[in-house]
């Protein structure tokens, strides 16, 4: 026995001196032992969420995954802490790690900061929630997979997956499509030739907004055709529709059904939808030398 414990001894002499911190085998084997089971555990915590989530209210589902996030956070500062301490770093002198860390904000960290305490206004705030289908100033939109420290990950209508700064969504202008009322308008604009009855061509087209499955069809929300304004070569309208919540997160293939239902039902009614065109007028003289 005495022998085994002589040839273990290797395991505590030091590798690595700094200052007064020597970091021996040992340390550096039960750190990595924190970090494996603090990695484990903090995916332990995420199914038992996700299972009390499965289980309550959909209305509830933000408030625990704001507390998930949260504990999530504390493990690893914790399990960080122990770490450290296991690899016989001086837990006092915590005030010179917070010195170097803010001397490494003013040397180009600004950034880092500012979308981690975004995320945590957002996750407070409740502007932005997991499932939420968003659209930035930009232009990109998608729906809301993940609120991380960093960044929120957002994944588009080609399944592509888009890591988004956090500060984006503080700073910037983001529509929300489903935050409260998850029902919403969608605006078809279309265009017919000068001369058609405006009537008809309203009737006509409620009939083709009827006919796409996605419209609701409720007395507080019908379906409505205006007359917008004067084109060129057309008389403009707006189809204005509510549609089917549950679709909100196909804003492209709506308005390609409500397009394609358009041109069918006025093809089908002789309702000419016009093309930019311009008439040339000549005019014959006599020119002289």
């Amino acid at each position: 026995m005495t022998n085994l414990f002589e040839k273990l001894k290797w395991i505590s002499e030091p590798l690595v001196t700094f200052g007064n911190v020597s970091i021996s085998t040992y340390n550096i084997i039960f750190a990595i032992i924190v970090l494996s089971a603090l990695y484990w555990f903090t995916r332990l915590v995420r199914v038992v969420f996700d299972r009390i989530a499965a289980e309550t209210d959909e209305n509830n589902h933000h408030a625990l995954y704001v507390i998930q996030r949260f504990v999530h956070y504390a493990i690893i500062v914790v399990g960080c802490i122990v770490a450290l301490s296991a690899l016989g770093v001086d837990m006092s002198k915590l005030a010179m790690i917070a010195t170097a860390l803010s001397v490494g904000v003013g040397m180009g960290m600004q950034s880092i900061f500012n979308n981690f305490f975004s995320g945590f206004i957002i996750l407070f705030e409740r502007s932005l929630k997991v499932g939420d289908y968003i659209e930035l100033e930009q232009g990109l939109g998608g729906t809301v997979i993940e609120i991380r420290v960093r960044s929120t990950l957002i994944r588009n209508n080609d399944n592509l997956d888009i890591v988004v700064p956090n500060s984006e969504f503080v700073t910037g202008r983001v529509t929300n499509w489903t935050h409260n009322d998850p029902t919403r308008r969608l605006r078809i604009p279309f265009g017919v030739a000068y001369g058609t009855d405006v009537e008809r061509v309203k009737r006509i087209a409620l009939e083709a907004a009827l006919k796409v499955p996605t419209t609701l069809q409720d007395e507080e929300r019908k379906a409505d055709v205006w007359l917008e304004g004067f084109g060129d070569s057309s008389l403009n309208f707006i189809l204005a529709i509510w549609v089917d919540p549950r679709r909100n997160n196909r804003p492209g293939a709506l308005m390609a059904n409500y397009f394609e239902a358009l041109e069918s039902t006025f093809r089908q009614n002789a309702i000419e939808i016009p093309f930019p065109q311009r008439d040339l007028h000549l005019r014959t003289g006599n020119f002289s030398s």
